[in-house]
């Protein structure tokens, strides 16, 4: 539900700024007057540096970006050169009810990122090798040249790969591909990912967003309807394997988590 109600500005009716656009720490939103919502997620206003901050942060804002709906068309991207490259992860691990807490983030992250009923442009803007599939589930993905992807979050640490990497990269690289991926912490330059159908485009760093916001413009030129409609029957896969696969694989990770030397 939307708690702010409409100003002029001149002749046209615009939205009040949304109170969740300063409600996370670890996440900066601008939108335009066409209704197009730029999602940027950082540390400190630099590049994310992976911590439970984060992760909480995922787990309502995607929810509180579905239910605006003067948002039409969503970029999703990093700040400054990457994606997502380093992490200090500060929740450490030690009993079953905080791997319950991140068992509860991690299904909504995902749940309620597939819950944004409008297209969402995954713009890669460096390498993304911890939460790739927050990019690459994106309606359309674009990357820069400098992008690489890799999951090092899970198998490097002896962790099994079950909050969700083991559906999404399993899907987008088929079966065989996808489990050499996750279990030897493979890294694709933004090239291969093209080769594999991955991404859509690899741009020059300069022309990321650019990209990404003209190819927004042109979504946002079509009745809502058809943006919210075509981005509910192209998710229905997504949402289905998420549901009868995610709980599950987060379980088997928390044990593996729990029981590692």
């Amino acid at each position: 539900m939307r708690s702010y109600e409409p100003i002029e500005y001149g002749k046209t009716q615009m939205p009040n700024r949304p109170d969740y656009f300063d409600r996370y720490e670890t996440m900066a939103f601008e939108r335009s007057e066409n209704g197009i919502l730029t999602v940027r997620l950082h540390s400190n206003q630099g590049p994310v540096v992976y911590q439970s901050a984060h992760h909480r942060d995922w787990a309502h804002a995607f929810l509180d970006i579905a239910a605006d709906r003067e948002n039409r068309v969503v970029i999703l991207t990093g700040t400054g050169d990457a994606f997502i490259d380093a992490y200090d992860w500060d929740k450490p691990i030690e009993t079953g009810e905080i791997w319950d807490q991140i068992h509860w983030e991690a299904k909504r992250v995902l749940s309620t990122l597939l819950d944004i009923d409008v297209p969402i442009i995954g713009a890669v803007n460096g390498p993304a090798t911890i939460h790739a599939e927050l990019a690459v589930l994106s309606d359309l993905t674009l990357a820069s040249e400098t992008a690489t992807f890799q999951d090092r979050a899970h198998i490097a640490f002896q962790s099994a790969p079950g909050d969700g990497v083991h559906i999404v990269w399993q899907e987008l690289l088929g079966s065989n591909r996808g489990r050499y991926f996750l279990l030897t912490s493979q890294t694709l330059s933004a090239r291969e990912a093209l080769e594999l159908g991955v991404v859509n485009e690899v741009l020059p760093p300069d022309r990321l967003m650019a990209r990404a916001m003209e190819l927004a413009e042109q979504l946002a030129t079509l009745p809502t309807l058809t943006l919210r409609h075509s981005r509910v029957a192209l998710v229905q896969r997504w949402k289905r394997l998420m549901l009868e696969n995610l709980g599950y694989g987060l379980a088997l990770e928390g044990l593996s988590i729990l029981h590692r030397d």
